[in-house]
């Protein structure tokens, strides 16, 4: 099957400095992909090229079908995008800024557009210089998902919105790839990519980790146990709970534990019978953050 995307060998640099080294990437027909990486990774700029928008110092792309040339005009008539800045024009209601945003894509890319701003709640006749900084967010979503388009590109689509709303945001992403759309998303969020992705890119300094280093870092994820204290607990009752079953790192009140399996009840049983270490007041499983998981890819000190 032919891909939806071939990256051949896309390279860019900003006063020689390199942002993306080489990078050859294919993404198949309906599938969603996960990009990530931390603040300049390189993911924006991988992105920006893909379409054009961003003009590469070397390599090839092709998206569905049409491939990169002079200004990206081919390619974008295929392909939405939503950046991951908000630069909106704030004195313009969301019904007249998804028209502006929906300009020569036809009647029915700005009849979905509208749909889908009443389906996240956004208030139509309002100017968007109003909106939170999440509202701003699911408007540029919402116009990316509009048009009838084989492949769509979104640079940290949920970034700023609350958890629900982001599970909303991966609900409208899954009904578009059922329906055969091919997506590359960037993000911050390694559990919402691990849930909702069928493919997950690391990207670090511009190049892309190994596969095979990133899914045992995914692994990891599934024995990373946080839990939150009142205080700050004492390092002889973490001992004597712990002992050696768990790998310990402490960050005040906030406690990191690296489980030896992905069956957290041994560990969570000691904490409800210890005598003398409080219970937590949240507890978080199977998570870990971005710099955690680069410790773990890079082989630094990380739990």
């Amino acid at each position: 099957m032919r891909p939806a995307v071939a990256v051949r060998g896309l390279t860019r640099s900003f006063g020689g400095h390199i942002a993306v080294h080489p990078t050859d990437l294919e993404l198949a027909p309906g599938t969603l992909t996960g990009l990530l990486g931390p603040n300049g990774a390189g993911k924006s700029t991988l992105m920006r090229m893909m379409i054009g928008l961003v003009p590469p110092d070397a390599g090839s792309c092709t998206v569905a079908g049409a491939e990169l040339r002079g200004d990206g005009t081919a390619v974008r008539r295929r392909v939405t995008y939503a950046p991951g800045e908000l630069a909106l024009y704030g004195e313009l209601t969301a019904r007249r800024h998804m028209a502006w945003f929906q300009r020569g894509r036809g009647r029915d890319a700005l009849a979905r557009g509208l749909e889908l701003l009443r389906r996240l709640g956004l208030p139509l006749d309002r100017r968007v210089g109003a909106f939170s900084h999440g509202m701003k967010r699911l408007l540029l979503v919402a116009a990316a998902l509009a048009p009838d388009v084989p492949v769509r590109i979104l640079d940290e689509p949920t970034e700023g919105l609350d958890p629900s709303r982001r599970g909303e945001v991966l609900d409208l992403l899954r009904g578009e790839v059922a329906r055969g759309t091919t997506i590359l998303l960037s993000s911050h969020h390694l559990g919402e990519v691990e849930e909702g992705c069928d493919r997950v890119l690391f990207l670090r300094e511009g190049a892309l980790v190994d596969t095979d280093a990133a899914d045992a870092a995914r692994r990891r994820v599934r024995r990373a146990l946080r839990l939150r204290f009142a205080g700050e607990p004492s390092p002889a009752d973490l001992e004597e709970v712990f002992g050696n079953l768990a790998k310990v790192r402490v960050e005040g009140s906030l406690v990191h534990l690296l489980l030896p399996s992905e069956d957290p009840r041994p560990v969570l049983e000691r904490i409800a019978n210890a005598p003398t270490l409080p219970m937590p007041t949240s507890v978080r499983f199977g998570e870990l953050s971005l710099t955690d998981l680069y410790g773990e890819i890079y082989g630094t000190e990380a739990v």
